[in-house]
Protein backbone atom coordinates (compact mmCIF):
# COMPACT_ATOMS: atom_id res chain seq x y z
CA UNK A 1 0.00 0.00 0.00
CA UNK A 2 2.93 2.27 1.06
CA UNK A 3 4.28 1.65 -2.22
CA UNK A 4 1.28 2.53 -4.58
CA UNK A 5 0.61 5.91 -2.47
CA UNK A 6 5.07 6.50 -2.87
CA UNK A 7 4.22 5.51 -6.91
CA UNK A 8 0.62 8.29 -7.14
CA UNK A 9 2.70 11.02 -5.76
CA UNK A 10 5.49 10.41 -9.06
CA UNK A 11 3.29 10.14 -11.00
CA UNK A 12 2.11 13.32 -12.13
CA UNK A 13 -1.69 14.69 -13.48
CA UNK A 14 -0.35 15.15 -16.86
CA UNK A 15 1.85 11.86 -17.34
CA UNK A 16 -0.98 10.37 -16.11
CA UNK A 17 -3.10 10.78 -19.15
CA UNK A 18 -0.94 10.97 -22.28
CA UNK A 19 -2.31 9.18 -25.18
CA UNK A 20 -0.81 5.37 -25.71
CA UNK A 21 1.00 4.44 -28.71
CA UNK A 22 0.89 1.84 -30.29
CA UNK A 23 3.09 -0.49 -32.05
CA UNK A 24 2.19 -1.67 -35.60
CA UNK A 25 2.04 -4.78 -37.29
CA UNK A 26 5.13 -5.50 -38.83
CA UNK A 27 6.38 -8.71 -40.45
CA UNK A 28 10.03 -10.51 -39.72
CA UNK A 29 11.20 -12.91 -41.90
CA UNK A 30 12.23 -16.24 -40.00
CA UNK A 31 15.04 -17.52 -42.08
CA UNK A 32 17.87 -15.58 -43.52
CA UNK A 33 17.71 -17.35 -46.75
CA UNK A 34 15.19 -16.29 -49.17
CA UNK A 35 11.95 -18.66 -50.27
CA UNK A 36 12.45 -20.39 -53.28
CA UNK A 37 10.84 -17.81 -55.86
CA UNK A 38 10.55 -20.55 -58.63
CA UNK A 39 6.98 -21.44 -59.52
CA UNK A 40 5.68 -18.68 -56.88
CA UNK A 41 1.95 -17.93 -56.70
CA UNK A 42 1.77 -15.81 -53.86
CA UNK A 43 3.01 -12.69 -53.16
CA UNK A 44 2.89 -8.31 -54.55
CA UNK A 45 3.91 -7.22 -58.17
CA UNK A 46 4.38 -3.82 -58.88
CA UNK A 47 5.53 -4.87 -62.44
CA UNK A 48 3.19 -7.79 -63.98
CA UNK A 49 5.14 -11.28 -63.56
CA UNK A 50 7.63 -10.22 -61.19
CA UNK A 51 7.15 -10.92 -57.55
CA UNK A 52 9.16 -8.22 -55.25
CA UNK A 53 11.15 -9.76 -52.55
CA UNK A 54 11.46 -6.47 -50.14
CA UNK A 55 8.79 -7.45 -47.01
CA UNK A 56 6.63 -4.62 -46.65
CA UNK A 57 5.95 -3.20 -42.77
CA UNK A 58 2.26 -3.41 -42.56
CA UNK A 59 -0.20 -1.35 -40.60
CA UNK A 60 -3.77 -1.92 -40.21
CA UNK A 61 -6.56 0.36 -39.55
CA UNK A 62 -10.85 -0.78 -39.09
CA UNK A 63 -13.90 1.04 -38.37
CA UNK A 64 -15.42 -0.36 -35.12
CA UNK A 65 -18.77 -2.08 -36.69
CA UNK A 66 -16.19 -3.59 -39.18
CA UNK A 67 -17.13 -1.78 -42.66
CA UNK A 68 -14.04 -0.16 -44.14
CA UNK A 69 -10.37 -0.61 -42.99
CA UNK A 70 -7.23 0.98 -44.37
CA UNK A 71 -3.98 -1.22 -44.88
CA UNK A 72 -0.70 1.11 -45.24
CA UNK A 73 2.02 -1.00 -46.87
CA UNK A 74 5.79 0.47 -46.07
CA UNK A 75 8.36 -0.62 -48.97
CA UNK A 76 11.62 -0.02 -47.63
CA UNK A 77 14.51 0.21 -50.50
CA UNK A 78 12.38 -1.91 -53.01
CA UNK A 79 13.53 -4.13 -55.49
CA UNK A 80 13.11 -1.80 -58.56
CA UNK A 81 15.10 0.72 -56.76
CA UNK A 82 17.98 -1.45 -56.87
CA UNK A 83 21.45 0.78 -57.59
CA UNK A 84 22.81 -2.18 -59.94
CA UNK A 85 20.51 -1.31 -62.85
CA UNK A 86 22.19 0.53 -65.44
CA UNK A 87 19.83 3.58 -66.97
CA UNK A 88 18.82 1.81 -69.80
CA UNK A 89 17.17 -0.77 -67.74
CA UNK A 90 15.85 1.80 -65.71
CA UNK A 91 14.02 3.48 -68.66
CA UNK A 92 13.09 0.36 -70.02
CA UNK A 93 10.49 -0.11 -67.31
CA UNK A 94 7.67 1.37 -67.49
CA UNK A 95 5.85 3.64 -64.42
CA UNK A 96 4.47 1.34 -61.58
CA UNK A 97 0.75 1.84 -61.83
CA UNK A 98 -0.69 -0.30 -59.18
CA UNK A 99 0.46 -2.91 -56.15
CA UNK A 100 -1.02 -6.08 -57.67
CA UNK A 101 -1.33 -8.50 -54.45
CA UNK A 102 -1.49 -12.08 -56.13
CA UNK A 103 -2.39 -15.56 -54.39
CA UNK A 104 -4.65 -19.10 -54.62
CA UNK A 105 -7.74 -16.65 -54.85
CA UNK A 106 -7.30 -13.98 -57.55
CA UNK A 107 -5.72 -10.90 -57.40
CA UNK A 108 -5.91 -7.60 -54.95
CA UNK A 109 -4.82 -4.06 -56.66
CA UNK A 110 -4.89 -0.42 -54.93
CA UNK A 111 -3.01 2.45 -57.29
CA UNK A 112 -2.63 4.27 -53.90
CA UNK A 113 1.28 4.32 -55.03
CA UNK A 114 3.63 7.02 -54.01
CA UNK A 115 7.82 6.83 -53.98
CA UNK A 116 9.97 8.70 -51.22
CA UNK A 117 12.84 10.22 -52.24
CA UNK A 118 15.90 10.98 -50.55
CA UNK A 119 19.16 13.24 -51.85
CA UNK A 120 17.40 12.78 -55.04
CA UNK A 121 17.03 9.21 -55.04
CA UNK A 122 14.45 7.09 -54.84
CA UNK A 123 14.20 5.41 -51.15
CA UNK A 124 10.88 3.65 -50.00
CA UNK A 125 7.35 3.16 -51.63
CA UNK A 126 4.26 3.65 -49.61
CA UNK A 127 1.13 2.01 -50.59
CA UNK A 128 -2.68 2.53 -49.51
CA UNK A 129 -4.93 -0.18 -49.98
CA UNK A 130 -8.76 0.74 -48.86
CA UNK A 131 -11.22 -1.82 -47.54
CA UNK A 132 -14.59 -0.89 -48.47
CA UNK A 133 -16.71 -3.93 -47.52
CA UNK A 134 -16.68 -6.84 -44.37
CA UNK A 135 -16.05 -9.02 -47.35
CA UNK A 136 -13.23 -6.91 -48.49
CA UNK A 137 -11.47 -7.14 -45.35
CA UNK A 138 -11.72 -10.79 -44.95
CA UNK A 139 -10.28 -11.32 -48.77
CA UNK A 140 -7.05 -8.95 -47.51
CA UNK A 141 -6.91 -10.91 -44.64
CA UNK A 142 -6.40 -14.23 -46.39
CA UNK A 143 -4.06 -12.81 -48.80
CA UNK A 144 -1.91 -11.78 -45.68
CA UNK A 145 -2.52 -14.96 -44.46
CA UNK A 146 -1.01 -16.64 -47.61
CA UNK A 147 1.49 -14.19 -48.10
CA UNK A 148 3.04 -14.59 -44.83
CA UNK A 149 2.94 -18.36 -45.50
CA UNK A 150 4.78 -18.23 -48.49
CA UNK A 151 7.43 -15.36 -47.80
CA UNK A 152 8.06 -17.83 -44.20
CA UNK A 153 6.52 -15.22 -41.87
CA UNK A 154 4.90 -15.27 -38.44
CA UNK A 155 2.85 -12.96 -36.02
CA UNK A 156 1.85 -13.07 -32.40
CA UNK A 157 0.59 -10.40 -30.84
CA UNK A 158 -2.63 -8.75 -31.57
CA UNK A 159 -5.01 -6.84 -29.02
CA UNK A 160 -4.54 -3.27 -27.95
CA UNK A 161 -7.58 -3.00 -26.27
CA UNK A 162 -9.76 -2.58 -28.91
CA UNK A 163 -11.38 -5.92 -28.74
CA UNK A 164 -11.66 -9.03 -31.36
CA UNK A 165 -10.19 -8.23 -34.69
CA UNK A 166 -9.18 -4.54 -33.80
CA UNK A 167 -5.89 -4.37 -35.70
CA UNK A 168 -3.74 -2.53 -33.20
CA UNK A 169 -1.14 -3.36 -30.55
CA UNK A 170 0.59 -6.61 -32.43
CA UNK A 171 4.04 -7.30 -32.67
CA UNK A 172 5.86 -9.58 -35.04
CA UNK A 173 7.94 -12.19 -34.23
CA UNK A 174 10.06 -14.75 -35.90
CA UNK A 175 8.09 -18.17 -36.08
CA UNK A 176 10.05 -21.25 -34.30
CA UNK A 177 11.87 -23.16 -37.04
CA UNK A 178 10.97 -26.69 -37.09
CA UNK A 179 13.95 -29.07 -37.55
Amino acid sequence: MKLAAIFLSIVTPSIAFVPQVRTPWTAVRTFSSPPDSGGQTTGIQFYPGIFEPCIPNVKLTRARDGSNGIAYFEFDRPSMFDSKETAEEVVSKDAITAMRMLDEEGEISTTDISAKFVNGMPSALSVKYVMTSEESWDRFIRFMDSYAEASELGFAGGGGGGGEGSGGGGQAKPRAASV
